[in-house]
């Protein structure tokens, strides 16, 4: 389709054959930007904030898996809902250091290892935690580690900044990963975000990362593949 890279989506990278990926990836002449580790959260209640330390562990440890799994392609491994929220009855401070502990221990691991963690600011609906890219700013700062960057999310954007344009201007020295996708949560050019606008405040700031098409499959996963693909053609040049 003209794709330059593929992020992968990867729960636990212990159930992958991993040569497999690799030899698709170079087969495909792809490039891997990104690792998305969310499955984590949604299917088995993994977080770097959870009250419980046994819990907390298996996160830092499930992610120093993926920084193994990313050093084959030398991908960013992202931080995303694995972070986790703020419980019910705990305060906001406690899961603050919970996850900057947590954090700086997988940081330290992905500088051994020559790889990034990238923090996805997520909207109110889906966490009560980190949802602008201010908030992920302040928040990388607290972490003080130079492998942390922090990853633009127009779909989580369009619903918490005040200007998609002047945040990511903002946040310029932060990011290090980009994902589109509409309004809607479907391709990009199928809602009414103005991508267009959006290349050129990337260009502005002279970004030189990939941008990962993260949406819906829908009418079905071909389709948004194209769909996306079309898009982005017609808004970078």
């Amino acid at each position: 389709l003209g794709f330059n890279g593929v992020e992968l989506a990867v729960r636990d990278p212990k159930y992958l054959d991993v040569e497999k990926v690799i030899n698709i990836v170079n087969e495909s002449n792809l490039e891997v930007p990104a690792i998305g580790t969310g499955q984590a959260w949604g299917e088995e209640g993994l977080s770097l904030s959870d009250p419980n330390e046994i819990v907390r562990k298996a996160a830092i440890d499930r992610i120093i898996e993926q920084i193994k799994f990313a050093s084959n392609f030398n991908a960013q491994v992202i931080i995303g809902l694995i972070r986790g929220v703020i419980k019910e009855g705990v305060f906001r401070e406690e899961t603050e250091e919970w996850t900057i502990d947590s954090l700086k221990k997988c940081a330290e691991f992905g500088l051994e290892k020559k790889i990034k963690l990238t923090l996805e600011p997520v909207n109110r609906y889906e966490s009560n935690f980190i949802n602008t890219l201010q908030e992920g700013m302040a928040f990388i700062d607290k972490i003080g580690m130079p492998n942390v960057g922090l990853l633009a999310d127009t779909f989580h954007m369009n619903i918490e900044e005040v200007s998609i344009y002047e945040s990511i201007i903002e946040a310029k020295d932060y990011i290090t990963h980009v994902h589109f996708a509409d309004s809607n949560r479907w391709a990009p050019g199928y809602g009414h975000l103005d991508f267009q606008k959006i290349v050129e405040t990337l260009k502005e700031i002279n970004y030189q990362g990939y941008v990962s098409a993260e949406i819906l499959p829908l009418p079905d996963q071909d389709s948004a593949a194209e769909m996306t693909i079309k898009t982005l053609n017609s808004v970078i040049k």
